[in-house]
């Protein structure tokens, strides 16, 4: 049975449907919501404990009484936290490209690949980029995937660097586990990723990480340019400089403090 199929569609309805009619009072029987509901008593109950035991739904003690918890709150504050944090983001993005007319990435992590969550690009530049937002890219051959490992623990460092497949894009893409981890602890060193015509030739990429309020690595920020306007350490270190602190704007805007970074 595939995830689209009719009864795996009529099954998230009854899902929602019952979270619904649970949000309308502070707890609610069985037989009241399945009559809410429209859907045999045997069904509801069914329902009702995958909810109860993932931890959405509270069952009253010796009771067929059921209410909602806060699990549910706790997902719809992440909502609002990362609707808050990309427009805070894009906002100091747009500062950026327009300050450096240079083309900004923001990604976040997903195992071994990074996610593009966000990308204002140049308006005065054309660079033959395939980043879209919403489409993945492989970690090893993008300082932002770089930064997003970098300052990882030792054990999932390694075990995630296991986990990739190093495809080799272009004659400077690094290929192997031990130039790769050697890459990381430089860039942890550094304080900034960087993709030297890894990915694409002719292109270089500076990325920084943003943190939350705890400290901890939450995003990566990059600035994408040609190897003809970034061609000397003096150039690089303008640009590592401009997007270090477009990163620790957003950081500081999110909750960020010195005192709450992670001793990773």
């Amino acid at each position: 049975m595939s995830d689209s199929s009719p009864e795996s569609v009529a099954s998230v309805l009854k899902v929602f449907g019952i979270l619904e009619a649970l949000s309308e009072s502070k707890d609610i029987a069985i037989s009241e919501l399945s009559q809410k509901v429209m859907m045999p008593k045997s069904t509801a109950y069914r329902f009702l404990q995958t909810m109860k035991s993932l931890g959405y739904v509270n069952q009253e003690e010796d009771s067929d009484k059921y209410s909602l918890n806060l699990k549910l709150l706790d997902l719809g504050n992440r909502v609002l936290y990362h609707q808050n944090f990309l427009a805070i983001a894009d906002l100091e993005m747009r500062k950026l490209r327009d300050k450096t007319k240079e083309t900004i990435h923001l990604a976040v992590r997903e195992g071994d690949q990074i996610i593009y969550v966000n990308k204002v690009a140049s308006e005065q530049y054309s660079l033959c980029l395939t980043s879209k937002i919403g489409n993945q890219a492989t970690v090893h051959a993008s300082g932002l995937g770089k930064v997003l490992l970098a300052w990882l623990d030792d054990e999932s460092k390694k075990s995630l660097v296991n986990s990739i497949d190093f495809v080799q894009y272009t004659p400077k893409t690094i290929t192997s586990k031990e130039a790769f981890l050697a890459e990381l602890d430089e860039v942890k060193r550094l304080g900034y990723g960087k993709d030297d015509e890894e990915s694409e030739l002719g292109l270089r990429c500076f990325a920084v990480p943003i943190y939350n309020r705890l400290g901890n690595i939450i995003a990566a920020l990059s600035l994408s340019t040609s190897i003809f306007r970034c061609s000397t350490e003096e150039d690089e270190a303008k640009l590592v400089s401009e997007i270090s602190q477009a990163a620790a704007k957003i950081s500081e805007l999110i909750g960020y403090n010195n005192q709450s970074k992670s001793s990773d």
